[in-house]
């Protein structure tokens, strides 16, 4: 281990020897530490940390995730519902795609407010319901797996910390591995979910193929992020962006939102994410020259239909792109193309198409001036009703 030069500031912040001037009082600046000269974030950390969270998780949970799935198959559910906030709510909109194509379930996102505002829950007694959240505090979480539980529903909880209230409230955990978090925007947090959900996924199939395929996910996710000098360079071009729409489809949905997220909670840029069919719909007019957009266009089924869109705010509104793809002919629309460096079934690409989107947001809020570990008015546990 490399040892960190670490110097305290009175206000209980490590001192950073030429801390922006966007930082806390003083020369104080957040949770950034120094090593060999170079300043890196807790949210650089565990960026970085996400190949061996994966591999933790794969391992140690396959076994339970496989007894999960012969009891949803004993019990025929026929459908799920899975209640999440923020980053878990991404993961949930991955699991409605997931556990729509792989084993042919309907999903359903749960509204926890008619279980905590409204006291008129629906029924749920044959369903398999899921809370997903980092912390399993959130009280509105846990009402709706605690009420499904009490109707005679299966009910698992997907968390990393195994002994919190959402893990007691469920019948049934599976743990993220992901150890602490320390900065407060979600990122091994956020892919342990996904790998978790695909966990599930691919027990119920039955099919080892796909279990493979999953097996091999961290040593993607480690090739991944060796973008990250690369995006570092990319991130200077957008210093004074203010706002941009996120666009992907089908699995990448998903990714649209979660990078949308740590672009607003990092670097306070009004970011809108949307499905590359609804933005077509409406939004497509706020597109003039020059307006950043980011293109999540892996290959799989909506390949053609979101590089078309690209092309076509390229072409015809002059739009600046980000995209990322391991596709080379979506690449070369882009003013800033993120090449993914590895290529993955379309149902995984969500676990790598977020990786240079968590790099462009650490790097981004480190151009902009910001601390990437202590977003504004924001905590790492986040207590909804």
């Amino acid at each position: 281990m490399v040892a960190c030069a670490v110097r305290w500031c009175n206000a209980g912040w490590p001192v950073r020897k030429s801390s922006p001037g966007n930082g806390p009082p003083g020369d104080c600046w957040g949770f950034i530490h120094e090593w060999g000269g170079e300043t890196v974030s807790f949210l650089h950390d565990e960026i970085f940390e996400q190949p061996q969270v994966l591999r933790t998780l794969i391992e140690a949970e396959g076994e339970n995730a496989t007894e999960i799935a012969a009891l949803v198959r004993e019990r025929r559910v026929p459908y799920v519902v899975i209640a999440a906030r923020g980053s878990s709510d991404h993961a949930a909109l991955y699991a409605k795609y997931l556990l729509g194509t792989m084993n042919h379930l309907p999903v359903a996102l749960a509204t926890p407010s008619l279980f905590t505002m409204y006291q008129s829950p629906p029924q749920l007694k044959d369903a398999l319901v899921i809370g997903i959240s980092q912390s399993g505090e959130s009280p509105d979480i846990i009402s709706v797996v605690s009420g499904a539980r009490e109707q005679g529903a299966l009910t698992l909880a997907i968390t990393n910390e195994a002994g919190s209230p959402l893990a007691q409230a469920a019948e049934h955990v599976l743990p993220c591995h992901a150890g602490v978090e320390r900065s407060i925007a979600a990122t091994k947090t956020y892919t342990a979910q996904l790998v978790a959900v695909a966990l599930l996924g691919t027990a119920l199939a039955e099919d080892e193929p796909l279990q493979g395929e999953l097996q091999a996910i961290p040593d993607a996710v480690e090739k991944t992020l060796t973008l990250s000098e690369v995006v570092q360079r990319a991130a200077e071009r957008y210093r004074y962006m203010e706002q941009c729409v996120v666009l992907g489809r089908g699995y990448n949905y998903a990714t649209a939102y979660e990078l949308s997220l740590k672009l607003k909670e990092l670097t306070y840029v009004v970011a809108e994410p949307y499905s590359s069919a609804d933005f077509m719909h409406g939004p497509i007019a706020i597109i003039e020259r020059g307006f950043p957009v980011i293109v999540i266009v892996p290959h799989g089924a909506v390949y053609d239909e979101v590089k078309s869109l690209a092309r076509s705010l390229q072409e015809e509104r002059q739009a600046e792109l980000i995209v990322i793809s391991d596709q080379d002919e979506a690449l070369a629309l882009a003013k800033t193309p993120l090449w993914l460096p590895v290529s993955v079934e379309e149902w995984l690409s969500p676990i790598l198409c977020i990786i240079p989107g968590q790099l462009f947001a650490h790097h981004l809020t480190l151009v902009k001036g910001f601390d990437p570990d202590h977003p504004r008015g924001l905590h790492k546990v986040t207590i909804t009703q």
